[in-house]
């Protein structure tokens, strides 16, 4: 007998793990969904200068100047605009939740201070919140704008030359101006710091149990499967409160991340998603069987979340599509709540929509965590 090295034995071996390749469904669908998504998420989703993005334009004319610079500014394809309106309140409330990028205010006397040539403007407000998502149609506005004004005086091309060189576009990028890209990525941090502990840390509350051979125990005890579900998961939420405090105090000491709004609005919304989170990492507990298929489907649920929310990438600038699925995941409506929170001093009605998001996750989430353990139960 060959004690070194026998073809029969290793034989055996191969088909003894490809035996336990197949068993573990999880696993080997995790070795081939990855890649997968990945190349999908990377090569279709995945665009770092946005076009088509919602804009409000605010005016009280519709001479030939005006809607030549509107159609002008569409051509580009950066510009979506969305709404048109006449009152500068409703515009800074489309802005202010985030239903619009940009602001483009044309003054009703601009066709007049176009043809006696004396110093027109357009006036553009940009979300700055994510720097990325305005730099590149922030910078083609007051080309485009010249040249269409240009085009439309037509045959009078001196006066056309002195307007274009005198047509002012004055920028303003609100929630900041300075464009620091810490304001966008350190609020946004705070969610996924949240999501990968909160999530992973739940995903083994149950699978730990088994594998240690204490589920019998459990299930033994006259508690309902409520009470274990709150059980396992109320004290992941103290973890989370704890690293709330760290993320918060070093955004504020290390970063100088301004706070403008509530901080009763900003805990509130952070509360519900972390509740939503760990209730997510309890509903995996209750599919997964070990815990390395636990850290497996959590991290199967991570990357696409990190990629498709808004926080890496713009999320705007996604194909709609890939904007239908981001809109799955807690992550991306709890950043649009921390950063209109912070950074745009933003009140309860304009985060409504995110919050009531976050909301309806966290009952699915419950709803789903307990049905799945009352079939463990059989």
């Amino acid at each position: 007998m060959n004690y070194f090295f026998s073809l029969t034995r290793l034989m055996a071996l191969l088909a003894k793990e490809l035996i336990q390749m197949r068993r573990d469904r999880i696993t080997f669908g995790m070795m081939l969904g990855v890649p997968l998504m990945q190349l999908v998420l990377f090569g279709f989703a995945i665009n770092n200068d946005p076009k088509q993005l919602p804009a409000a334009l605010v005016t009280t004319s519709q001479d030939h100047f005006t809607r030549a610079i509107v159609s002008a500014l569409e051509i580009t394809g950066y510009y979506r605009f969305e709404h048109v309106t006449d009152s500068a309140a409703e515009a800074e409330a489309l802005i202010e939740n985030g239903t619009v990028s940009f602001v483009v205010t044309i003054p009703s006397d601009f066709a007049r201070r176009v043809v006696k040539k004396d110093h027109p403007q357009i006036l553009i407000e940009a979300d700055a919140t994510d720097p990325a998502v305005a730099s590149g149609a922030i910078s083609t506005l007051g080309t485009v704008a010249a040249q269409a004004l240009l085009r439309e005086l037509g045959n009078e091309a001196q006066a056309a030359q002195n307007a274009s060189e005198q047509l002012e576009v004055v920028v303003h990028r609100r929630y900041n101006p300075e464009g620091v890209t810490q304001y966008n990525i350190v609020p946004g941090l705070l969610g996924v710091i949240l999501q990968m502990t909160m999530v992973m840390m739940t995903s083994m509350a149950l699978t730990r149990e088994v594998e240690r051979g204490t589920m019998e125990n459990l299930l033994a005890m006259p508690a309902s499967p409520i009470e274990i579900m709150l059980g396992k998961v109320v004290p992941y939420l103290i973890v989370g409160a704890v690293q709330v405090i760290v993320v918060l105090v070093a955004a504020r000491l290390l970063f100088q991340i301004p706070f403008v709004g509530s901080m009763t609005l900003l805990l509130s919304g952070i509360f519900i998603f972390v509740f939503s989170l760990v209730l997510l990492g309890y509903t995996i507990s209750t599919v997964a069987t070990t815990q390395m298929q636990a850290m497996q489907l959590t991290f199967f649920y991570f990357l696409p979340s990190l990629l498709l929310s808004g926080f890496m990438f713009p999320f705007r600038g996604m194909p709609v599509w890939a904007q239908y699925i981001g809109e799955l995941f807690p992550l991306t409506h709890f950043l649009r709540v921390v950063r209109a929170v912070m950074l745009k001093g933003a009140d309860v009605q304009a985060v409504s929509t995110p919050l009531l998001a976050l909301v309806a996750f966290t009952a699915g989430f419950a709803v789903l965590a307990l049905l799945r353990f009352r079939r463990t139960l059989d």
